[in-house]
């Protein structure tokens, strides 16, 4: 699997830390070794940049501690049906309890009920936006200290 994970230092270190590579970023603040979610700081048609990350992202997947490259070809995604489990597997299991999903900008990707189902079935709150609505909402919920996670497409 691509990306990088941020692991907490040795006690008593409490800062920010940060490892980028061209697959995606670890981003975490470790205060008791709880990671935050970054912030996405950037959105435009085609590509978004998350804060603390030197990475540009068309598509990206954001989660407490780090984010990476949304490959819609390791699902085999495509606007319809849209949105699969497995696209959600890999936030799911860095331990959020909310996933925003951005649609993109004009709505085109799909987000089936399945999916839907599956993140509440994992006790999982899920907003399912359009990108930039998406955007807005999981930074807020960020800065709140919210563990929340996200899918969001940047174009269409």
């Amino acid at each position: 699997m691509r990306g990088h994970r941020a692991f907490p230092p040795s006690p008593p270190f409490r800062g920010v830390g940060r490892r980028c590579s061209r697959w995606g970023c670890a981003v975490g603040l470790w205060f008791n070794f709880v990671m935050s979610s970054p912030e996405i700081a950037s959105l435009s048609w085609g590509q978004m940049k998350v804060k603390g990350c030197s990475t540009t992202y068309k598509d990206c997947k954001v989660w407490p501690g780090g984010s990476r490259t949304w490959d819609w070809r390791e699902t085999g995604t495509n606007h319809s049906p849209g949105v699969q489990p497995a696209d959600l597997e890999e936030v799911v299991k860095k331990g959020v309890k909310t996933v925003v999903i951005g649609r993109g900008m004009s709505e085109a990707l799909q987000v089936p009920a399945s999916t839907v189902d599956y993140l509440k079935n994992n006790g999982i709150d899920v907003l399912v936006l359009q990108t930039e609505k998406a955007v807005e909402q999981y930074n807020a919920l960020a800065t709140q200290g919210v563990k929340v996670g996200g899918v969001f497409h940047s174009t269409c």
